[in-house]
C-alpha cells in the first residue's frame, strides 16, 4: 500500500462525494475514515501494473469513492435518527399535571368497530379500556388463553384494516357494555363489576343521558346479585327473592342517578329498562309491585326498540297487571321462537289454573333452556306445578 497514493486520491475522491450532493465538512470526515480503513486493510506489497484478484490496487479511486460513500450514507442516516429522536422529544408535552381529556373515549369507541363481531368487540373493550390480562379474560370466557389473545389479535388487525373515521357510535358502544355485564360473575374477573366500572368512567367522560341509563340499569340489577342464588347455588325468581339481601346503597344510587338522567328529556331505551328495574327494587314485597306503571314503561320500550324481547316481557307484566288471560292475548302477539317463550306461557298458564299444560309447558322450556341452573330451575318448577305446590 503506497500512503502517497491515497494522498493523491483524497482531494478527488472528496469532490466526486461534494457532486452527490454531501457537502464538504461530511464528504472529508467520510474520505478520511475510509483512507483509515485503507491503511488497515491494503496488502503492503501490491502493483496497479500487476494486481492480483480481489485486489483494491486494481480500481484504488473506486475503491476509496464506495468506502467513503458508504460512510457518508451511514453517518447522514445516523444524523436523521438523531434529529428525529430529539423532533419526537421536543414535540412531548412538557412535565407536569396531564391534560383533563384522554383517549379513553377513542378507545371505548375503536373497540365497538362496525367491522368487529359483538363477541371480539367485548374481549377487545376488556383488553384495551378494562386493563385486564388476556388470561383474565380468557377466564372469564371459559376459554384458553391463546384462543383469547387469537380472537384479540384478529380484532387489532380487523381495526387496523378499516378507516377509523367508521368507528362505532355511542349506541354500539353501550351494547358492548351491557353485552360484558350480561357475562353475569364467572372466572377470577366479576365482568358485572368490570362492566359497572367502564359505565362509570364512560358516563363521567360523556354526560349522555343514556349512558347514565345504562349505568343506572346496571347498578339496580347488581343490587339483587345476592339474593338471585340460594345456598346451594339454585336460581330464585324475582318474586321469590330474600328482599332483604339486596344492596339498597346501590338502589339509591342507581334510582338517583336514573332520576337525572330523566330530567334531561331525551329519552332512551336504557333509562325505560332502568325505570322498569327501579319500580322492581322499590316495592317492598313483590305483590306491592307497580304492573300497570311497569306496563306503561313496556309500552315505551316497546316503542324505542319494537324488540320482540320487549314485547315478550310485556306480555308477563300485563299478566301481573291485568290478569293472566290478558298476559296470555299479549303472549300470542310475541314470537314463539324467542327463547324465554314458552317459559313465559308455562308461567302464565299457571296463573290462569292450567296447571296440567303449565308443567308441560315448564318441562319443554327445561329441554330449551340454554344454561344449566336455568334447565334445573325449570324442571324443578315443572315437577312442583305437577305435584300442585304453589310457589
Amino acid at each position: 500500500m503506497n500512503p502517497s497514493l491515497l494522498r493523491e486520491l483524497v482531494p478527488a475522491v472528496i469532490g466526486v462525494l461534494v457532486r452527490r450532493g454531501a457537502d464538504f465538512a461530511s464528504a472529508e470526515d467520510a474520505v478520511q475514515e475510509a483512507v483509515v480503513r485503507a491503511l488497515e486493510t491494503w496488502p503492503e506489497e501490491s502493483s496497479p501494473s500487476s494486481p492480483s484478484r480481489g485486489d483494491p490496487m486494481r480500481d484504488p479511486k473506486g475503491w476509496l469513492i464506495a468506502a467513503s460513500w458508504h460512510r457518508f450514507v451511514d453517518a447522514a442516516r445516523a444524523e436523521a435518527s438523531r434529529r428525529g429522536r430529539e423532533a419526537a422529544v421536543a414535540a412531548e408535552p412538557p412535565p407536569g399535571p396531564g391534560p383533563a381529556a384522554d383517549d379513553t373515549l377513542r378507545l371505548y369507541f375503536l373497540c365497538a368497530h362496525p367491522a368487529l363481531a359483538p363477541a371480539s368487540a367485548v374481549a377487545l373493550t376488556l383488553r384495551a379500556v378494562g386493563g385486564l390480562t388476556t388470561r383474565q379474560i380468557a377466564a372469564a370466557y371459559f376459554v384458553p388463553e391463546a384462543t383469547m389473545a387469537q380472537r384479540i389479535s384478529r380484532a387489532k388487525r380487523r381495526i387496523a384494516g378499516e378507516p377509523l373515521d367508521r368507528s362505532g357510535d355511542l349506541g354500539t358502544v353501550l351494547r358492548v357494555l351491557y353485552l360484558v355485564f350480561n357475562e353475569g360473575y364467572s372466572g377470577d374477573v366479576d365482568l358485572a363489576a368490570e362492566a359497572i366500572r367502564l359505565a362509570r368512567q364512560l358516563a363521567s367522560l360523556t354526560g349522555d343521558p343514556e349512558v347514565a341509563g345504562l349505568l343506572a340499569l346496571m347498578l339496580l340489577h347488581h343490587a339483587r346479585r345476592g339474593a338471585r342464588t340460594d345456598a346451594d347455588g339454585r336460581l330464585v325468581p324475582l318474586a321469590e327473592q330474600d328482599r332483604r339481601r339486596w344492596d339498597t346503597g346501590l338502589i339509591a344510587e342507581g334510582v338517583q342517578i336514573l332520576q337525572r338522567a330523566l330530567a334531561r328529556g331525551r329519552l332512551g331505551e336504557y333509562q325505560a329498562q332502568a325505570a322498569i328495574a327501579a319500580l322492581h327494587a322499590d316495592a317492598p314485597a313483590a305483590a306491592e309491585t307497580d304492573w300497570p306503571q311497569i306496563v306503561e314503561w313496556y309500552d315505551e320500550l316497546l316503542r324505542l326498540t319494537g324488540s320482540p324481547v320487549v314485547q315478550l316481557n310485556r306480555a308477563v307484566a300485563i299478566g301481573e297487571a291485568d290478569g293472566p288471560r290478558a298476559g296470555l292475548a299479549a303472549l300470542g302477539e310475541a314470537d314463539p321462537g324467542l327463547p324465554r317463550y314458552t317459559a313465559a306461557s308455562a308461567y302464565l298458564h299457571e296463573r290462569a289454573g292450567e296447571h296440567a299444560r303449565a308443567a308441560d309447558l315448564y318441562a319443554e322450556a327445561a329441554r330449551l333452556a340454554t344454561s344449566v341452573p336455568e334447565r334445573d330451575h325449570l324442571t324443578r318448577e315443572a315437577a312442583r306445578v305437577r305435584h300442585g305446590v304453589r310457589p
